[in-house]
């Protein structure tokens, strides 16, 4: 937020996506900023990205817990989950005070890659190894409990589960890999599943706790088992997206958003492309899929080593708060919005 100049530049950067027809934005509020003592909040850096999307007629999907919390909070703790409960239902609070009477909000992003991130491989947050099916049901009791918070301060909420979608496959060169690629590529489904109470009832899933399901599906979610290889799109095993979409709508009967989708560089605009025909062949088929979100819509540093990356609509702010736009993507954004205003286009 800091590095991106979104947090100073929210009113510029909020009409300008709706100067393009982006309606919808998702947004993550920043716990460890919000909660600088147990139970105390201050929004205030929170307010003005609200207002600027209220001001320009955005719909925000509102992200509670996207990798981050408080430094003094053990993520494995019973108090880590009743903080979280307390925040939740202070946000809702918040938005209904300022208007929002059917709020979107995401209660945690990514529940299974964070859990394989931070407490497998050791990437992020947490920074544990042989904890992820730990760290994972206790993201899910965030979810569950925070949902009941919010639904009794905001009984209309809506709420969004983004997870990647992955697809591993055993290599041909290599025999004996079919049940552990299997077994890999069907992890994907486990936050979902024990959110709608089909795994680990003891968590107290129930299925209205999965409301709309988000997909996060990039050029790199599909790879080989062992030796682990990227598979692209193009190659003989590559999995085509409106198949994955059709799976996820076969197993859960619930609205489906493309929660976070893009690529890198040159392979932007036709990643879009790509995407948007997917969606649309899979919605002739009878899926669900409310809405593709383009992640992100401005240039950003990378996580590992703050490389400048060019993978938005946008790159960095002047001191004015303009930024360059990156033409061919905007404009494949532009003949997408036409295709799916017409409703037979493929």
């Amino acid at each position: 937020m800091a590095a991106t100049d979104h947090q100073r530049f929210a009113a510029a950067d909020y009409a300008r996506i709706r100067e393009r027809g982006l309606l919808t934005a998702r947004e993550g509020i920043r716990w460890h900023l919000i909660e600088l003592s147990p139970y105390q909040y201050d929004w205030s850096s929170v307010l003005p990205i609200l207002r600027a999307a209220r001001a320009n007629g955005v719909q925000v999907i509102w992200d509670i817990i996207h990798f981050g919390w408080p430094p003094d909070l053990n993520i494995f703790s019973p108090e880590f989950v009743r903080r979280y409960v307390a925040l939740a239902r202070a946000f809702a609070q918040l938005l209904v005070a300022e208007g929002e009477m059917v709020p979107f909000i995401a209660p945690v992003n990514e529940i299974s890659f964070s859990a394989w991130a931070g407490a497998s491989v050791a990437y992020i947050n947490p920074f544990v190894g042989g904890r992820g099916d730990e760290l994972k049901e206790q993201l899910v009791r965030c979810v569950i409990a925070g949902i009941e918070s919010i639904r009794e301060v905001a009984p209309a909420a809506r709420f969004v589960h983004p997870d990647p979608t992955i697809n591993v496959v055993p290599n041909p060169r290599r025999k004996g890999q079919q049940g552990a690629a299997r077994s890999a590529t069907q992890a994907m489904f486990e936050g979902w599943d024990m959110i709608a109470g089909r795994k680990a009832p003891h968590l107290g899933g129930r299925p209205d706790y999965l409301d709309v399901i988000g997909i996060n599906f990039y050029p790199h979610n599909q790879r080989l088992l062992d030796p682990p290889t990227t598979i692209r799109r193009g190659h003989p095993l590559f999995r085509n997206f409106r198949h994955i979409l059709a799976e996820v709508h076969n197993r859960y009967h619930r609205p489906i958003i493309v929660s976070e989708t893009g690529a890198d560089g040159d392979e932007r605009a036709d990643w879009l492309r790509y995407v948007g025909r997917e969606v649309r062949l899979a919605q002739l088929a009878g899926a669900t899929v409310a809405g593709v979100c383009l992640y992100p819509i401005l240039n950003f540093p990378w996580w590992d080593d703050d490389q400048h990356l060019y993978n938005a609509l946008w790159d960095y702010a002047d001191e004015q708060g303009e930024r360059e736009i990156y033409a061919p993507l905007a404009a494949e954004l532009a003949e997408q919005q036409s295709l799916f205003a017409q409703p037979a286009a493929v």
